[in-house]
């Protein structure tokens, strides 16, 4: 039996899709119902009869603070996927990340260690692995982590969330972490995922930056994890990026694939620098989420790559080239919109 947290987003639902399509028997949790529709959309995307397949998830609610829901949910449960996380770059949500985060996995290793799972997948992050001080050396999973570092909220509480999943390998866990990039899919459109990077291309983007970006499909990354799940392969974590690709080209190729005007001016550190300041003071006086922090500014002006050269070798993995995602999902969004 296989257990998926988080399987009303976009991982979660592209998980839920491939392994439909196998003899498995599956559980997922979910915590607002009207979520659940999206789902089904996705599924859309894999099958002709929806139903057939999307009937197959044994739906429970649950959330991962709440210890005495997901109880429930883990009688006869043999593998877990945990995908369920909280995404945010506002310090004023620390708190709440590290609830989600770092408390939710610590819940979910407790109770896979409990009730004898044998093994656990962790969908982690590349915000979790540290840099190097020289930017034309690749980051790869030997990077070191440095809590001294300029580190976001949600790095922080990735990385807290590793430490939980390692304790439990310790304990005689077997687990696999994968960290990927962003993580490109069609389905969702709204809410700072990478979806809502399709829609605001479509809508008329302004700026870009020389950052450089790493990008993968979400095929690659439910594939990756079912594959390293099906393998003997424990204790171990995996960098899942396709290609790095600077924030200008990403930008042009989306939106010349949507049909519309590219952005046509670069934003450097002062403008960068004037935005997130602005963006400080209309949430401090209106109250509203922040749609630019200091770090987001720093992170999209980067020039770090990554390396995923273990995950191909141990696998045998090739990722799908960044221009066919792109043009995959983008065609899913205009039939959408």
């Amino acid at each position: 039996m296989i257990l998926v947290t988080g399987g009303t987003g976009l991982v979660g639902a592209h998980l839920l899709a491939y392994l439909a399509k196998t003899e498995s028997q599956i559980k997922a949790i979910y915590r607002t119902k009207d979520k659940l529709k999206t789902v089904e959309k996705v599924f859309g995307y894999y099958f002709d009869e929806v139903s057939t397949f999307f009937e197959k998830i044994d739906w429970h609610e649950a959330d991962v603070i709440d210890i005495p829901s997901l109880e429930a949910v883990f009688p006869e449960v043999t593998q877990v996927y945990h995908v369920a996380a909280m995404i945010s770059f506002d310090p004023k949500d620390f708190d709440a990340l590290r609830k989600t985060n770092i408390e939710g996995t610590a819940n979910i290793v407790n109770l896979c260690i409990a009730r004898g799972v044998q093994k656990l997948c962790f969908v982690s992050s590349i915000a979790a692995i540290g840099e190097n001080e020289d930017v034309t050396i690749p980051i790869t999973e030997e990077t070191h982590w440095n809590p001294e570092a300029d580190n976001n909220v949600y790095a922080i509480s990735k990385y807290g969330s590793e430490m939980e999943v390692w304790r439990g390998s310790q304990e005689g866990l077997d687990v696999v972490i994968v960290n990927p990039g962003i993580i490109l899919g069609a389905g969702f459109w709204r809410g700072g995922g990478s979806g809502s990077l399709f829609r605001k291309i479509d809508k008329g983007l302004d700026y870009y930056t020389q950052g450089i970006l790493a990008y993968v499909d979400v095929q690659d990354v439910v594939s990756a994890m079912i594959q390293l799940m099906e393998s003997d392969i424990t204790n171990e974590r995996f960098v899942l990026v396709g290609e790095n690709w600077t924030l200008e080209k990403f930008s042009k190729i989306t939106a010349k694939t949507l049909g519309v005007k590219p952005p046509q001016k670069e934003a450097g550190a002062f403008l960068l620098g004037m935005a997130w300041r602005l963006d400080w003071w209309r949430q401090l006086f209106t109250g509203k989420r922040r749609r630019l922090t200091r770090l987001t500014a720093k992170s999209i002006q980067s020039k770090t790559v990554y390396d995923s050269s273990k995950l191909q070798q141990a696998l045998h993995f090739s990722f799908t080239p960044l221009e066919e995602t792109i043009e995959r999902v983008s065609k899913r969004y205009r039939k959408e919109h």
